[in-house]
């Protein structure tokens, strides 16, 4: 973890991330445990530094502006909403928000993350 963190602080400004992190995404982390906490680190450190990034990382919100962090440990899968400011492609994206973040019990908890996200999105920009 340590070795990542040191590669991505040592990357050019112009080729990381923009990651802005809304009130709600921060006290999601917060209530996470340690070893999920680290493994949400990771993923987001993947997000700010590679320009093009994987589904296992990164998934398009059907019929959305959205995107979907999408984090697993152990029995959790851990999903945050995303919104690439500045492109409708997140890999093309310099800028993304954090919006909110839950842990992913079915597909019917996407609906109410949605409306939330919207809420956050609209206070952020």
């Amino acid at each position: 973890m340590k070795l990542i963190s040191y590669f991505c602080q040592r990357l050019p400004m112009d080729m990381r991330r923009e990651l802005i992190y809304s009130t709600e995404y921060m006290e999601f982390v917060d209530s996470l445990s340690e070893n999920e906490q680290e493994k949400m680190f990771y993923a987001v450190t993947v997000l700010g530094t590679l320009k093009s990034l994987s589904t296992k990382f990164v998934k398009k919100l059907i019929n959305t502006v959205f995107y979907e962090l999408r984090v697993s440990v152990l029995d959790k899968e851990l999903r945050v909403v995303l919104f690439p400011v500045d492109s409708e492609n997140i890999n093309m994206a310099s800028q993304i928000v954090m919006l909110n973040g839950f842990v992913k019990k079915s597909t019917k908890d996407y609906e109410k993350e949605i409306r939330k996200a919207v809420k956050i999105l609209k206070r952020v920009l």
